[in-house]
């Protein structure tokens, strides 16, 4: 095994830059506990039909939703729909009053005069209002959606009525404006406003204003935008930003199916620049198609861990449509409110308008220090591949004041969005190669009672202490991959990442690039084609390797790793490329229930044992492809334990005790294995 030198100045400066990492990983921390409001929504209209549905008053429906935990009530534009159906106004195409009455049905005496006096067109809408308040409303919300021009006033009798010309049907569904009937509602029955305006055809500053005036009396938690496009959008987002700071009104954006950033809003980012990260809250419903799959316990533990891995502040209840077993329809969805309440209370949530982040950035002195640990990283993982770099501190030192040159000058030049990224995608990457390597290094320095230069036999170490052995070794790696991880958040940490404005960019590679450092590493200290011989390179190696002629047996388990290995990073990442297995959802269940924070099941079932094996073979003296192999699975786990730290929205804590509740069972599972396989090589020697 060939020896490499740790350079001392480069370990110093990881040494400071890590230092300034936790102190900003203790600052994120801070920020993220502070923000621990949840606001517990659901659509009105949703209230409205279930008591219809069940026949209960409506007041008594929104007093027992109260008393469960909902705290605001979900307000959309009316539509003459709606307004129809409510009994507020009645809207008819002309085509139909003029068919019912030639077709002698039974009409009122407004529309049979109306149909005689040839005030009727087929082609035209035409709308009378029961109330007065209602009807004016209406008429109002109507003018400013389609213009003066296509709405007439009729007289007809002494009753107005208004004619427009209109297709029938997009007509009936087309939004108007916020209803403040129903806002009154709501907000009488002790509930806040989460309002869903939808944004005008050629919106003017005037039509922003007027949506603002008419939430004007009420109790606003939030606003979340509804349809493709911010209020004000294109051209006066400016006005919508400036009438929310000067009512202090938190924007809430909706999560993105995908869980990953946001629903698209044109007019989303810059309104979030001008009105400040600090009034923004993250939105999130569970998907429509997907919620009466889930039974009323499986959708609570789902609002418990959304709201605690992805910074959820807004829960946006949809109801359940059809009964749980042995319960009506409306004690269902009150089980369902309250059994979320009661499981984010035992968690420390608050209720109430939704919590916000302070708009958090750490100190530019901080992330200097962070990024010149990050160039000391790279040259010392340079200096341990290659003999003639390693030999040469001088030129080690030269290149690292190089690469800390470019790291800090964007930075004090007060931008640096860039290179913080690089150096986030190096430490997720370098961190864990690191951590391996020095096990690597470790294992020469290891006391193994084996065979001397004068003794003849070889005396091995127990199986309990190959255990103790393997799993300190695991044990010490994953405290320095740790290292990575702090790096990693210490780059990215800010306001921007926590509401997912910016995202990590690189999980997948996280999931290749590591495995293809320690392999280098590992080529350039052992010779897994050779081991007999001394002077050899991972560039010879590989060739070699190449040149070797493999059984069919060898090429398919070759292909079983590789297509494990594409799995793997199909299965990685913000988004899914493959569904995951019902045994599979089922045993993360339980590690959701057993575990503060479910390990990932690449470092629990895969990586960590992999370690433990991998140190176990060295010790045994396996052949050092089977120790290459291992060493290569066991990296796995180590860099997933630093990319758990890449998704910046989870909070930091609840991240790093992801990657300890991985390691133990893993370690013990890593145990087992090696207890197993030396059972069964005594049984195999036995049974001879």
């Amino acid at each position: 095994m060939k020896k490499f030198i740790y350079n001392r100045i480069l370990l110093l400066f990881i040494a400071i830059g890590l230092l300034a990492s936790l102190a900003i990983a203790g600052q994120r921390h801070a920020v993220e506990i502070s923000n621990s409001q949840v606001d517990m929504a659901m659509d009105y209209e949703s209230l409205f039909n279930l008591a219809e549905r069940e026949g209960y008053e409506l007041e008594d429906i929104l007093q027992q939703f109260k008393d469960a935990g909902i705290t605001s009530l979900a307000i959309y534009d009316a539509t003459f729909e709606k307004l129809t159906r409510q009994g507020k106004v009645i809207a008819l195409s002309g085509s139909e009053i003029l068919s019912n009455y030639h077709s002698g049905m039974q009409l009122t005496s407004l529309w049979k005069n109306a149909v005689e006096k040839n005030l009727i067109d087929a082609n035209k809408v035409y709308i009378i209002g029961r109330t007065l308040e209602n009807y004016t409303e209406a008429k109002e919300d109507l003018i400013r959606r389609i213009g003066e021009e296509r709405v007439h006033v009729l007289a007809i009798g002494n009753v107005e009525v208004l004619e427009v010309k209109a297709q029938y049907n997009p007509f009936m569904k087309m939004p108007l404006g916020l209803s403040s009937d129903e806002m009154k509602i709501a907000s009488d029955a002790g509930f806040k406003i989460l309002a869903r305006p939808y944004n005008f055809t050629k919106c003017t500053p005037e039509d922003v204003r007027a949506v603002f005036q008419r939430l004007e009396n009420f109790p606003v938690s939030e606003i979340v935008f509804d349809g493709p496009e911010i209020l004000g959008a294109p051209n006066h987002v400016d006005v919508t930003a400036e009438e929310m700071k000067n009512r202090g009104v938190t924007l809430g954006l909706i999560e993105h199916f995908t869980q990953l950033q946001f629903y698209p809003q044109t007019g989303m980012d810059q309104l979030a620049r001008e009105l400040g990260y600090d009034k923004i809250a993250r939105l999130y419903a569970i998907p429509k198609d997907e919620q009466p799959k889930l039974l009323v316990d499986a959708a609570v533990q789902r609002w418990a861990t959304t709201d605690h891995e992805r910074n959820i502040r807004i829960n946006l209840f949809r109801i359940y449509d059809k009964p749980a077993p042995s319960m009506t329809l409306l004690e269902t969805n009150l089980k369902y409110i309250s059994d979320t309440k009661e499981k984010l209370q035992a968690e420390g949530y608050t209720f109430g308008a939704a919590g916000t982040f302070e708009d958090y950035y750490p100190s530019k002195f901080f992330r200097i220090l962070v990024l010149i640990g990050v160039a000391a990283a790279v040259i010392l993982y340079l200096s341990l591949i290659s003999r003639r770099l390693n030999s040469k501190q001088r030129l080690q030192i030269s290149l690292f004041v190089l690469l800390s040159i470019i790291f800090v000058v964007p930075i004090l030049l007060g931008g640096g969005g860039k290179v913080r990224t690089l150096a986030a995608l190096l430490s997720a990457n370098i961190f864990p190669a690191l951590a391996v390597i020095l096990q690597l290094d470790r294992l020469q320095f290891i006391r193994v009672k084996a065979k001397s230069e004068s003794a003849n036999e070889t005396e091995d170490l127990s199986t309990l202490q190959i255990i103790w052995v393997s799993v300190a070794a695991l044990l010490l790696t994953s405290l320095t991959s740790m290292i990575g991880a702090a790096y990693l958040s210490g780059s990215l940490s800010d306001v921007q990442y926590f509401l997912e404005f910016e995202i990590f960019r690189g999980i997948k590679l996280t999931f290749v690039l590591p495995l293809v450092l320690v392999a280098v590493a590992f080529l350039q200290r052992f010779n897994v084609v050779d081991e007999a011989r001394k002077n050899f390179s991972a560039v010879t190696q590989f060739k070699e390797i190449l040149n070797m002629n493999i059984t069919v047996k060898s090429l398919l388990a070759a292909l079983v790793v590789i297509a494990a290995f594409a799995v793997l990073i199909l299965r990685s990442g913000h988004t899914a490329g493959m569904p995951v297995a019902g045994a599979e959802m089922k045993i993360r269940a339980m590690l959701e229930q057993l575990f503060y924070a479910r390990p990932r099941s690449k470092e629990i079932f895969f990586g960590h044992p992999a370690f433990v094996l991998a140190i176990a073979a060295f010790l045994k003296k396996f052949p050092k492809m089977v120790c290459f192999v291992l060493t290569l699975a066991a990296t796995i786990g180590q860099s997933s334990m630093v990319e758990t730290f890449a998704h910046m929205r989870t909070p930091i804590f609840m991240s790093f005790m992801r990657g300890v509740d991985g390691v133990i069972p893993g370690a013990i599972i890593g145990a087992v294995l090696i207890l197993f396989l030396q059972f069964f090589v005594r049984f195999k020697a036995d049974d001879r």
